[in-house]
């Protein structure tokens, strides 16, 4: 039997032509030699699709009930995987940690895993069974001890890695500036069993914590190149020689400049540098040399900056070094705000305590001075107020020749460096060191933002450096995807250039726009770098059964607009296994 399609043609009485196509089922025999035809029935009036559907049965194609055919497994979050992967892949994150094997496996989940949801090493374990991670890594099933074994295997190889990333963006090659900056931050632990806690300045302001410090060295872009972790009371002096130690032993660079904040370089750490010589640095002045140098016969006067805001002298205290003076009005107003502010604020909390000993409710040189003790240096301002104190009277009163001196160099800075003029000018000095933002931004990515640092949970002092290892190469990561998805974000994608370097900086009107409208040109909507992995996650990788076959498929899902242009903007096509 088959399905023949009959054309006929038929002019009506009016003279048109009509066309007619009838649909018919019939059988085809032979009788005497010649082929006979048999019309089993009339298909016309049947849909479409149902004459197809009996056209083709006819033919020997088999179906099932739509059910039957096709069952959907389970799917796995997969995009937000396969993207941060590919950029791991493309930076040779994998060759650069260690040879192929199930350590270096196991070191790059952690790593990726931070990236997409920071967590603890036991929930990270736990969630690898929740995306394609664990199944393409094979590490789905990897035990606590085989995690901590893969941090001790990482950590042993710290320092290869990090010299590889040293040459990478530190090299004359790559840095022909031969800048690197360096920082300290700390975060705090939880428990108290780890040799390296202790009680020291919390960044996070967490007082009573007890915490680690660690110090963390970028290229001048901000690029993270290696980490080191210190006891949570080790001062910030103490760190930055083992940086310098670093960077002339362990990756070979003795001419680097290395640029860091007025609290992390300090004289006598300058002076250490000076006796080893090679090392440069780049820093700024603490507020009480700046005053020396403010003095009535010294090279700071504020009529240098009657034309410019920053202006290089020399003082004897300061030999072989060049002093770059800058003003920025703007944050001259500032602070002047805040201290009006703070010390209103102060009197507001020494009021009732002046009238508590007015009213002789207060008496006693100790206990008054106990209460004032207190609250007066709650905002700082302690320095800024004269006291008498006596045992039934209480004088309070504002240092106003000091408040006005501080005040004359509001907006001052004064920056210090063994860089020659040659190689560096005064603007480009100033330029140098506001890069430290760069280094700021890093550190709120890896504890804030993306990263999540802290708390620390880890007891054992290597397995405390190996976490921090494995948030510094999950920075380094989203250093990248942050820069190459800048388009999909609401990142300035290009920050005007500035005329004058001690301006502050500003956002461009493109920045301005995408922040205002919510959407790029092309109508997809903007997201933050999380927001944005959380999109990528959506794209899923599902198990399509053919219960006919017994055969497992894995498909993707379709993906949107902006998942596609986040794969084309890290140069990699949707990958449907991560290998």
């Amino acid at each position: 039997m088959h399905v023949a399609r009959v054309r006929s043609r038929h002019v009506d009485k009016a003279g048109q032509v009509r066309e007619y196509e009838s649909v018919l089922l019939r059988r085809s025999f032979r009788e005497g030699g010649k082929v006979r035809h048999q019309t089993l029935g009339n298909l016309s009036h049947l849909p479409t699709e149902v004459v197809e559907l009996v056209e083709r049965s006819l033919r020997g194609q088999r179906f099932v009930p739509v059910d039957a055919a096709a069952a959907l497994g389970r799917g796995l979050p997969h995009g937000h995987v396969a993207a941060v992967w590919a950029q791991a892949a493309a930076l040779g994150l994998p060759a650069l940690l260690g040879p192929p094997g199930r350590p270096r496996d196991l070191a790059l989940a952690l790593i990726v895993s931070r990236v997409l949801a920071p967590a603890s090493k036991l929930a990270t374990l736990a969630g690898w069974a929740d995306t394609t991670l664990g199944a393409d890594l094979g590490v789905a099933g990897a035990s606590t001890d085989e995690v901590y074994a893969a941090m001790d295997w990482l950590l042993a190889r710290q320092d290869a890695v990090e010299a590889g990333l040293a040459r990478r963006h530190l090299a004359a090659a790559v840095n022909p500036d031969r800048m690197a900056l360096f920082d300290l931050s700390s975060s705090w632990l939880e428990g108290s069993r780890c040799p390296l806690a202790a009680r020291g300045y919390s960044r996070d302001g967490k007082k009573g914590k007890l915490q680690i410090e660690y110090g963390l060295l970028t290229d001048p872009a901000g690029r993270p190149v290696a980490v080191r972790v210190f006891a949570g009371n080790t001062a910030d002096p103490a760190a930055f020689v083992e940086a310098v130690e670093i960077v002339r032993e362990r990756f070979g660079l003795g001419e680097l400049v290395l640029v860091g904040d007025r609290g992390m370089i300090t004289s006598a750490r300058i002076a250490a540098l000076r006796e080893l010589g090679g090392t440069g640095w780049l820093t700024a002045l603490r507020a009480p040399q700046i005053a020396a140098l403010a003095a009535a016969d010294g090279p700071l006067q504020l009529t240098l900056f009657d034309q410019q805001d920053l202006a290089e002298i020399t003082h004897p205290d300061y030999p072989g070094e060049r002093l770059i003076a800058c003003r920025n009005p703007l944050l001259a107003t500032e602070r002047a705000r805040k201290r009006t502010e703070l010390l209103a604020a102060t009197e507001d909390l020494l009021a009732p305590i002046i009238a508590a000993v007015a009213e002789g409710r207060l008496v006693g040189a100790d206990r008054i001075g106990l209460r004032i003790g207190k609250v007066i240096n709650k905002y700082r301002m302690a320095k800024h107020f004269d006291l008498a104190i006596t045992d039934t009277t209480l004088a309070i009163t504002r240092r106003q020749t000091q408040i006005d001196a501080e005040a004359a160099l509001d907006g001052v800075y004064v920056l210090r460096t063994s860089v020659p003029t040659q190689r560096l000018d005064p603007p480009g000095v100033v330029a140098a060191y506001k890069d430290l933002a760069h280094l700021e931004r890093d550190f709120r990515t890896i504890k804030v933002d993306d990263l999540d640092l802290r708390p620390i949970h880890h007891r054992l002092d290597d397995r405390v450096r190996a976490h921090v290892l494995i948030c510094m190469l999950a920075a380094y990561l989203v250093w990248h995807l942050r820069r190459a998805w800048a388009e999909l974000t609401y990142t300035d994608q290009h920050p005007p250039a500035r005329d004058n370097p001690v301006a502050p900086a500003r956002r461009s009107a493109h920045a301005a726009a995408k922040a205002s409208r919510q959407h790029d040109p092309q109508g997809r909507p903007l997201r933050s770098f999380r927001a944005l992995l959380t999109h990528l996650a959506t794209l899923s990788r599902v198990q399509v059964r053919f219960p006919a076959t017994a055969t497992d498929i894995p498909m993707l899902t379709e993906a949107t607009p902006t998942q596609q242009r986040a794969f084309e903007l890290i140069n990699s096509p949707i990958p449907l296994t991560l290998r």
